[in-house]
């Protein structure tokens, strides 16, 4: 009995130890290099109740550009109070005929919730299998991590949404600009993509890649 004791008192007396060391909160020095784990932290004591709240999502994105669609995040750089707690949130705008593109997330699940307008949305499973849904005010749907996904306007006036993602930094790669607004060799993704000459130099001209 007293043996027992003494280790639940050990055991009290690492979790004492272990929550005043807990830190709460890591406002990123963006001044500072990134890391593997993230931004250094600011110094608390520079830190005001200013620095937990951001209004960078309040207003629409532009969309006129090629895709009818803007993407407005509020990720580490754009909030730094999200570094370190694996979460943040972008703003999606999507015009009439607006479409964000096949895409992954490498560093996040997504979860979209649509505030105005009909989206379609869907992903892809590493199986081939294809998820795809209609959504509509108060729809939400999940995109899980490093899968390819897609987000439609499918009405006929503009459509608002915000995603959330369990990473201050999800990472973004959107596969036709990947292939064809880079310096990637035609020859290179004609072999790999099955697409003929004329079609890859189509797309390289419309995205400016090389």
């Amino acid at each position: 009995m007293a043996a027992s004791l003494s280790y639940l008192g050990f055991f009290f007396l690492l979790c004492l130890l272990g929550s005043t060391n807990a830190q709460d909160f890591c406002v990123a020095d963006l001044n500072a290099a990134l890391t593997p784990s993230g931004y250094p932290c600011r110094k608390v004591s520079s830190l005001t109740s200013q620095d937990f709240a951001y209004a960078g999502l309040v207003n629409a994105g532009n969309v006129s550009n090629a895709i009818n669609a803007a993407v407005t995040p509020a990720f580490t750089p754009q909030f730094p109070a999200v570094n370190g707690l694996d979460v943040s949130i972008l703003r999606l705008d999507l015009a009439p005929n607006g479409v964000i593109p096949l895409h992954t997330h490498p560093g996040a699940s997504e979860i979209l919730v649509v505030i105005e307008g009909v989206i379609c949305a869907g992903f892809v499973g590493t199986d081939q299998s294809v998820y795809i849904n209609t959504l509509t005010k108060g729809d939400i749907m999940v995109f899980p991590r490093g899968l390819l996904h897609f987000q439609i306007n499918a009405g006929k006036s503009n459509a608002l949404a915000f995603a959330s993602f369990g990473s201050p930094l999800p990472g973004l790669q959107i596969t036709s600009f990947a292939l064809f607004a880079s310096s990637l060799p035609a020859e290179i993704i004609e072999k790999t993509t099955f697409l003929s000459d004329a079609e890859v130099k189509r797309l390289k001209a419309f995205l400016g890649g090389k």
